[in-house]
């Protein structure tokens, strides 16, 4: 199952260290330059104490273990003051070492909240073209996971790295102060240890940078797979997701075995190197102790500074793994923050004081992707107050109006104007503030039935919310549920019937009190009552007001003062429902194969469902 053949891959991350990558997260790191600093001198203190310890275990063997020609007094209070020492360097290490790990942490967590509410606010101004692109879960993954990964990079990498070459550096100057020929010795098999550390990050780099993206799709296809659970059991597919779920995580399986076994070779030979170099110290020091060209406790310090200086070799290879993998996720995250909404508002503004309502498209043209219009030429004029219409098949461009309207895309041709304002010379904010959108697939968010009305407006009064949900009738049944206006709404309102969610949804564009109503009108699967509550609370949401439907219903179109229809993105004809039926035109031909049998069956009008870019 290769990485090319699917919808949920990613693109492929081709960077390694990348320093503009790495200058732009050393910029957040800046901004914790304070704690990071103190993180810093605690971490280079106990790397001092690290050094420090094995050279005191020298003093005392030349200066007290092995001079028989001391007084034994002597040597025992000698031997006693360096125990003394070293268990205070060691206190020092242990607080040096907790400190640093908390300060550490306390930086990384910090980091990683300023950065996820970055990206998060970011992902909030974006045009809904770009998630129209982008998976759900990559977008999880993006927040989640790869922040994660450079909290990591922090935390483990970059601070420790410092540390680590600091501690090389002082074993380093410590043994060639002791014996330059011993610490050359000691380093002829460093070369070996680099080549190796060479071929090892070489196979790494990429492994990481396909792991990456085949978590991504594993999380996408995981989160579209939760969301459909419903069709997903209606038409049992359980097991064929089951399938291909198995295959990506296999995929994704296989690739960490790939890693898995570079690092089973690479860091027991690693291991091996450093048992050479403690054999070779021993055999060419050993015989420098015995010429006497170099004390004993020369070679036992030297013996434990291979240790010190190999740990340090061997975690920069794993950090190097922190790093590829924090930079492939901070290229995911930074080409978020680099995105560019494609709906911008201007630099300048035009206020948009109260409306009356009033709607025009003027030679309107659009296409979601280049070459491919789905709107020509479109033209016509919606009256403060009127309630228009919209008819056509699926496909034909109802949802596209819609959508240009509410500005969450813009026009290529023409012009879509509010009381005679285009809405490209205001801010969308000001705009969507008075327009309401009822749809046929509700929305509800977690929380509160009152939060939900409210949409989040803390300053909308409680006795506002309940008047919206009475004037709709759906106070009736918001009183019925345990807490009432405070009863918990689970995710997407999965609790509530589909009825009561659409009464929901009319309570929110009520107290939102908008001057143009968009109303996506269908009704199916409601039962008769509550299609009756719904059919009177639409009555109410559009008295007085600008409306905008997407018709289902023959009761609705003929209610409607005038009836646009739509095919293949093209305004074929508009007029009152009489007109249009004594026309005989495309109006006539869908009412006599749509209409009239639903009509006498539940007066239901399909003239085609809308898609999110019909």
């Amino acid at each position: 199952m290769g990485l090319q053949h699917t919808a949920f891959m990613e693109e492929e991350v081709r960077r390694g260290l990348d320093p503009k990558l790495a200058r732009r997260f050393l910029a957040l790191v800046w901004a914790q330059r304070g704690l990071v600093t103190l993180s810093v001198v605690l971490l280079f203190l106990f790397r001092l104490c690290a050094v420090a310890t094995p050279y005191i275990t020298k003093l005392a063997v030349d200066r007290y273990m092995n001079r028989p020609d001391l007084p034994v007094g002597d040597r025992l209070s000698g031997i006693q003051w360096l125990a003394v020492l070293t268990l205070a360097v060691l206190t020092v290490k242990i607080f040096t070492h907790y400190f640093e790990t908390v300060v550490t942490q306390v930086v990384g967590q910090r980091i990683m909240h300023d950065l996820r509410l970055r990206v998060f606010n970011h992902l909030q101004t974006l045009s809904l073209s770009y998630f129209s692109r982008n998976p759900v879960g990559r977008l999880m993954t993006r927040v989640t996971s790869d922040i994660q990964a450079l909290n990591e990079m922090f935390s483990s990498g970059i601070v420790a790295l410092l540390g680590d070459l600091f501690m090389l550096g002082g074993v380093i100057a410590v043994m060639f102060s002791l014996d330059w020929r011993l610490t050359l010795a000691t380093f002829a098999i460093v070369p070996l240890l680099l080549g190796a550390s060479q071929v090892f990050r070489t196979l790494q780099r990429q492994v990481h940078r396909v792991s990456r993206a085949k978590i991504a799709r594993l999380n996408a296809y995981l989160s579209e797979n939760l969301a459909g659970m419903k069709i997903v059991q209606l038409f049992r597919r359980e097991a064929e997701n089951r399938r291909r779920f198995e295959g990506y995580g296999l995929d994704l399986y296989r690739t960490h075995m790939k890693a898995n076994l570079y690092a089973s070779v690479f860091f027991p030979f690693v291991d091996v190197m450093r048992a050479a170099g403690v054999a070779l110290v021993v055999w060419y020091g050993g015989g420098r102790v015995v010429q006497e060209h170099i004390s004993l406790g020369t070679l036992i310090v030297f013996i434990s500074y291979i240790d010190l200086f190999f740990s340090p070799l061997r975690e920069l290879a794993e950090k190097y793994n922190v790093l590829l993998s924090a930079m492939a996720a901070a290229e995911k995250i930074f080409g978020v923050l680099d995105e560019k909404a494609e709906v911008l508002d201007p630099e300048r503004p035009e206020p948009l004081p109260d409306i009356r309502g009033g709607v025009e498209f003027r030679s309107v043209t659009f296409a979601y992707e280049p070459g491919l219009d789905v709107l020509h030429d479109i033209s016509f004029t919606v009256r403060p107050g009127e309630m228009i219409a919209l008819v056509g098949a699926t496909g034909s461009g109802k949802t596209s109006i819609i959508n240009l309207l509410c500005r969450f895309w813009d026009v290529r041709l023409g012009q879509v104007l509010v009381d005679g304002t285009d809405v490209r010379r205001v801010t969308q904010r000001d705009l969507r503030r008075r327009i309401a959108i009822v749809l046929q697939d509700v929305f509800l968010f977690t929380g509160t039935v009152a939060d939900n009305i409210a949409m989040g407006n803390r300053e909308k009064p409680r006795a506002s919310i309940e008047g919206a949900a009475r004037a709709v009738h759906a106070d009736a049944f918001i009183r019925a549920l345990p807490g009432a206006y405070d009863a918990h709404v689970s995710e997407r309102g999965s609790t509530f019937s589909a009825g009561q969610r659409q009464l929901v949804s009319f309570a929110r564009a009520m107290a939102a009190d908008p001057r143009i109503i968009i109303l996506d009108e269908a009704t199916s699967n409601i039962d008769t009552e509550t299609e009756l509550l719904i059919q009177d609370a639409m009555r109410t949401l559009l008295a007085g007001r600008t409306s905008i439907v997407i018709a289902h219903r023959l009761s609705t179109i003929k209610r409607a003062d005038r009836i646009l229809v739509l095919h293949h993105g093209r305004l074929v004809e508009q007029g009152t429902h009489a007109e249009l039926l004594a026309a005989k035109g495309m109006y006539a031909r869908l009412h006599e194969l749509q209409f009239e049998d639903e009509a006498g069956a539940r007066g239901i009008v399909q003239a085609g469902e809308p898609s999110d870019r019909a």
